[in-house]
């Protein structure tokens, strides 16, 4: 399969659904993204409704570009957009991509939603995408972030040291995280393990 159909997929399970970003998916991602918890350890942040109009006119033109395939999560128990996750920095010809800028609303988080929506994006990238490997990298002080990759089997491979800059001056030191797909069996297994306790709780 061709790496282009990702910038008009959408993902699904019994959870959740992840769909292009649209123009009119403002007016939910405003209802929800105005929390300054949820970017803490962003490298942009989302603080007003300015941040939020480039917000969404970056992650169209990522995706016009095919820069970055940037999704919507919605949670399927509501049918209400709960955040967004991408896939980024795709090496087609190297079968490697990233799954990051993830981010949920307050009362989505900590509920299965980023698990399910994981899963979604694992599952498509291992099975119709054909990766050979799929990489993760947060902010090391992020250690909820840590421990959530550690739980859906991803690997830790190492820091990058003063990595980049984020809003107030700090230098982040950036850990990466991969899965490949000799991995990807024992951590679907693992993560299709959760999702059913969760979906059972």
């Amino acid at each position: 399969m061709s790496w282009q159909s990702i910038f008009s997929a959408t993902l699904e399970n019994e959870r959740v659904r992840l769909r292009p970003l649209q123009v009119s998916d403002r007016a939910a991602l405003s209802a929800i993204a105005f929390d300054p918890e949820i970017w803490r350890y962003f490298v942009t942040r989302i603080d007003d409704e300015a941040g939020l109009d480039r917000f969404i006119e970056t992650g169209l033109a990522d995706i016009e570009a095919r820069k970055r395939a940037v999704f919507v999560v919605i949670d399927k128990s509501g049918n209400n957009i709960a955040g967004s996750m991408c896939y980024g920095n795709l090496a087609e010809a190297d079968g490697r991509l990233e799954i990051g800028w993830s981010w949920l609303g307050a009362r989505y988080r900590g509920t299965g939603v980023n698990r399910f929506a994981k899963l979604a994006l694992l599952t498509h990238a291992f099975g119709p995408l054909g990766c050979a490997r799929v990489e993760f990298k947060t902010d090391v002080l992020n250690e909820q972030a840590r421990r959530g990759l550690r739980n859906i089997g991803a690997k830790e491979e190492g820091v990058f040291r003063s990595y980049n800059v984020m809003p107030g001056g700090r230098r982040r030191d950036a850990v990466w995280y991969s899965i490949l797909a000799a991995e990807w069996p024992e951590a679907r297994t693992m993560l299709s393990r959760q999702e059913k306790l969760m979906a059972t709780s």
